[in-house]
């Protein structure tokens, strides 16, 4: 299937310009936000700005929903208005949204109004804003699309089984198109946990090739991709393979390798087996942080290497493992990409990405 059309937000802004102008700029220091555990304290964070977006008119259609029905929807429509076909809403249209946590948020804001108030004083709101599948029927209702809709939501490869659903319903022909795509979101308790389970960069930097000890820096944001089995639209790059767990494809030829890591394990080491000497190999994660779905965004960076025939150099390049590392940005021809994430299990999975 091919990537028709791309739509995102995260700390670097809305629209996938914005990811490559971070891809050409390279490491900038994140965010911070305040530890309601700790007077004075702060995390460091890479969050999404509401505050900045340089059009708010589609976020007046949904001012009642969380941040994830929010980011959700805004990188949903980026993605079809970067395909540029017409109509596109009224055509047999899917919509597939992955997570790894949902709306926790809300969530957990529900509960405590719970505790706080008792279950006649609950907003509704907030507990509709808390069902997982929130987020897709914001899409669905301001973009005004009328095929299935589902959502996914697992810790590890939720983006992951997402594309490989999009193809399903491709190949059946269930839908012309699918619009699919991953949210998550940073709250505090995700960084209470963060911070007390793994290891925070103290200097705000992601180490993606240390694998031992790690380090994270939380992030959110929402990534999206208007998939189709045609060439037509915005065109970026064909989806050729999505395996979990077994490689069948892990002899071939690949140009890059793109890795998840981004410290949201204890022990990363098993991203080493997956490298070769001969291939140069990236992560991008120190520019959007340390997320569960972080490998969407990865496989953003590629769609947009594979159309643009551009290398982006890794942004965080320490290397204590002398691995070869992609170290500048310069064009060059491109066929294929990898884009590998491990699970806690030391569970695999590949995304391959090649030049139409």
């Amino acid at each position: 299937m091919k990537i028709v059309g791309l739509g995102m937000i995260c700390s670097e802004g809305q629209g996938s310009a914005n990811l490559e102008k971070a891809l050409q700029r390279g490491w900038k220091e994140p965010g911070t936000v305040a530890t309601p555990h700790i007077p004075g304290g702060a995390y460091p964070a890479y969050l999404v700005d509401f505050a900045n977006l340089p059009d708010k008119t589609l976020l007046k259609k949904i001012r009642r929903s969380d941040a994830v029905s929010k980011m959700s929807v805004l990188a949903a429509a980026d993605a079809l208005a970067d395909s540029g076909i017409k109509d596109i809403t009224q055509k047999k249209l899917g919509i597939i949204l992955t997570t790894a946590f949902g709306p926790h948020v809300t969530t957990f804001n529900f509960l405590d109004d719970i505790l706080d108030h008792g279950d006649a004083a609950v907003s509704p709101t907030t507990f509709s804003n808390s069902v997982h599948n929130a987020a897709a029927s914001y899409i669905a209702m301001s973009l005004d699309i009328k095929g299935p809709t589902l959502t996914i939501t697992q810790f590890q490869f939720s983006f992951q089984s997402g594309l490989q659903l999009a193809q399903a319903w491709l190949d059946q022909g269930r839908c012309d198109y699918v619009l699919a795509g991953a949210v998550d979101q940073y709250g505090d308790v995700l960084g209470y946990v963060a911070d007390h389970k793994l290891t925070t960069a103290k200097d705000g930097k992601i180490k993606p090739f240390t694998f031992k000890p790690t380090c994270q820096i939380p992030g959110e944001g929402a990534a999206f991709f208007l998939l189709s089995n045609k060439h037509e639209g915005n065109t970026y790059c064909c989806v050729d393979a999505i395996h979990t767990n077994a490689d069948p494809d892990h002899g071939q030829s690949v140009d890059i390798n793109i890795i998840d890591a981004d410290g949201m394990l204890l022990d990363e080491s098993a991203y080493l087996t997956s490298l070769s000497k001969d291939i140069p190999t990236a992560a991008y994660s120190p520019l959007f942080g340390s997320m569960m779905i972080g490998g969407a965004f990865n496989v953003a960076a590629g769609a947009l290497m594979l159309k643009q025939q551009r290398r982006y150099a890794t942004p965080v390049q320490d290397n204590p493992h002398n691995i070869r590392l992609l170290t500048a940005t310069e064009d060059g021809a491109l066929a294929k990409i990898r884009c590998t994430g491990y699970n806690c299990y030391a569970e695999r999975s590949v995304i391959y990405l090649t030049k139409l």
